[in-house]
């Protein structure tokens, strides 16, 4: 291989790119992680001109050839792109050139970096769309398993962080399992706009040649082309949409940490962390610490910082393409990574995890959280609901006072707030009879949870 490095735009100019300018636009660093998209739409380019007549079938196939080989240097490692490179698209073609001669020129007919920049970011952002969101689907289904364990556990709903209400434990899973639907929706309806090919629209205002574009955007799965060539190479709405989409998931994932985190001190003691996902302390023999969920909740903030990178960038941008495109990749990217890693291990950590059962049954068995059940109570008693708000308030206030749980509280005592209390009030004051009370589409009864469960593994099943 020479040694010699030739950048792609060089010819029109006299004096050789200032080396210390040179390392500070190279890109190869981080677009060289496009490789294979970049090859992948260069082959269907190449594919293209060929049948167009453009370029000779056998030219066509002979790029075709050098870039297969080019792509199984690049994984190998025996071909290692450096900082001299400028970017990806040049180590490429030049590489090529060397395999091939004269015929890697005929590549770029019709063709601009801008474009096949746009086309390589979509091939890219529609590959980890697909990975993100199976990475959701399985964190679905391990959702799916726990509600079905915990189904009939009782736990606290909470509300201001307050014990609220008895709900079902499964219930609780069960809203993580609706919120990560709509992140795979949201993926899924992006992964459509990013089915537009830009590959013909050149730098910005098209091609003279007769390049098929509807042909291109086939030979690389793409279900439409662009209608129009400036916003073709100049938008980075997709990059966007998708960071945005992944800040989205991230936010539920730190969400879901401070439960986890929370639940599992000794303060809350609901929940147990296997020890292949806790790490201890330097200095304390005793602590257990819920670690990975930790550096989920500050992942976060690195996703969240990607989109604002991104908006910022583009924010003051005029049409069409400017070289500021080029810092797009590394939050694109950094975002794509930290995304799925971080929906794989916190799935595997939720998987080992379980509720403590005895102490969820005690607990909601003692707690005033069953107080709305005696408002409840006393409005199907034909009492308006605020004065048996009223009058229920004067009770907790009363069981406070006394050092009484509800269900301790007599018959004599409940009268003497209001006259409609009779022995059934007790059938009320039970955890199980408070979930399973829930009347309401979505409740948290556990005949509700089990149709969730059940409507959940219909739509996997289709």
């Amino acid at each position: 291989m020479s040694n010699k490095k030739e950048l792609l735009w060089q010819s029109r100019f006299s004096q050789p790119f200032d080396q210390e300018a040179l390392r500070f636009s190279s890109s190869v660093h981080i677009d060289g992680l496009l490789y294979r998209e970049d090859i992948q739409g260069s082959i269907a380019h190449a594919t293209m001109l060929g049948e167009e007549g453009i370029i000779s079938n056998e030219e066509s196939a002979e790029i075709v050839r050098g870039l297969k080989i080019v792509e199984d240097e690049i994984s190998s490692g025996s071909l290692v792109p450096v900082w001299e490179d400028e970017d990806i698209h040049t180590v490429i073609e030049n590489r090529l050139k060397e395999l091939i001669g004269a015929a890697a020129g005929k590549l770029h007919s019709g063709r601009s970096r801008n474009d096949q920049v746009a086309t390589d970011t979509r091939l890219y952002l529609r590959k980890n769309i697909d990975n993100i969101i199976d990475q959701i689907e399985q964190m679905q289904s391990t959702l799916l398993e726990k509600a079905e364990r915990y189904r009939q556990t009782i736990m606290f709903g909470y509300t201001h962080m307050q014990r609220a209400q008895p709900i079902s434990a499964g219930h609780y899973y069960m809203a993580w399992h609706s919120m990560f639907g709509r992140d795979a929706g949201r993926l899924a309806d992006l992964r459509k706009r990013a089915g537009v090919s830009p590959l013909g629209a050149a730098a910005f205002a098209g091609s003279t040649l007769p390049l098929n574009t509807a042909r291109s955007a086939e030979l690389l799965g793409f279900e439409e082309v662009f209608t129009n060539s400036i916003d073709a190479v100049s938008d980075r709405d997709l990059v966007i949409e998708f960071v945005s989409a992944c800040s989205v998931i991230m936010m539920h994932l730190s969400r879901f940490s401070e439960d986890v985190i929370l639940w599992s001190t000794a303060e809350f003691n609901y929940l147990e962390i296997s020890d292949a996902f806790a790490t201890g302390s330097s200095i304390m023999p005793q602590k257990k610490n819920a670690d990975i969920a930790e550096l989920v909740r500050g992942k976060t903030g690195r996703v969240y910082g990607n989109l604002m990178n991104l908006l910022t960038i583009m924010k003051g941008l005029p049409l069409s393409y400017n070289r500021d495109m080029q810092e797009d990749k590394p939050p694109l990217f950094d975002t794509a990574e930290t995304t799925a890693q971080s929906l794989s291990i916190f799935r595997r950590m939720v998987e080992n995890t379980w509720l403590n059962e005895d102490r969820l049954a005690k607990l909601t068995a003692e707690d005033l959280s069953l107080a709305t059940e005696i408002a409840e109570y006393l409005v199907k008693k034909q009492i308006p609901f605020r004065d048996a708000h009223r009058i229920t308030g004067k009770i907790v206030a009363y069981a406070i006072e006394q050092g009484k749980t509800l269900p301790t509280i007599t018959l004599d005592e409940y009268r003497t707030f209001s006259d409609a209390f009779d022995q059934g009030i007790y059938d009320d004051l039970k955890p199980d009879a408070s979930v399973n009370s829930k009347k309401t589409a979505g409740s948290c009864s556990f005949r509700s949870v089990e149709q969730q469960i059940e409507k959940a593994k219909s739509i996997i099943k289709k």
